[in-house]
């Protein structure tokens, strides 16, 4: 298990640091299959989750949304048949933060025990 998923969300405000490059790329080795790109100059972490049916992405996409709740961070959540695209950044520093991590790592948890 990733040492991520143990971690919680902190709350952040607008004057909290973002990730440097450096950082962000020692945060991403630790997760599998999670890509970093930016999105009108904010980074932002994205991952596709493949399922058989709708049912099944529709079912993961609740759990994703029930534990963004529990944390008090949100992420973007493309819902398709089959598929599950979620995308983590940090709205209030428009970028990345060591809770977008943190939550990745545990969406990836989700992931493997929805197997």
């Amino acid at each position: 298990m990733n040492e991520l998923t143990k971690q919680h969300c902190v709350a952040v405000s607008a004057n909290t640091p973002k990730l440097n490059q450096g950082e962000i790329e020692q945060y991403q080795a630790k997760l599998l299959g999670w890509k970093v790109y930016d999105n009108e100059g904010a980074p932002r972490l994205e991952r596709a989750f493949k399922f058989d049916d709708f049912t099944q992405a529709v079912a993961f996409t609740n759990q994703v949304a029930n534990l963004a709740n529990e944390e008090d961070h949100h992420p973007a959540i493309l819902t398709e048949w089959g598929k599950v695209t979620v995308i983590w950044w940090t709205h209030k520093i428009g970028g990345l933060h060591l809770n977008d991590f943190i939550m990745a790592a545990k969406t990836d948890l989700l992931y493997e025990e929805s197997l």
